[in-house]
């Protein structure tokens, strides 16, 4: 069976972790900042853990499945 190849889309958008969790950026981070609060600013700025139902499908994007 041949190898799986990575989605480059996916790839760009998804990091996986020394542990093995996949990490995303958050949505609401790119522009329009003034009508933020800088608590909201700094939550937005961190990456979020994928959740356990999306993992599989995002795994197959990147080849790891």
């Amino acid at each position: 069976m041949p190898k799986l190849k990575t989605k480059k889309t996916a790839a760009k958008r998804f990091k996986i972790t020394g542990t093995g969790k996949i990490m995303r950026r958050k949505a609401y981070n790119n522009h329009m900042f003034f009508n933020k609060s800088a608590s909201q600013k700094r939550r937005l700025d961190m990456d979020a853990e994928l959740k356990k139902t999306e993992e599989k499908r995002v795994r197959r994007l990147l080849g790891l499945a």
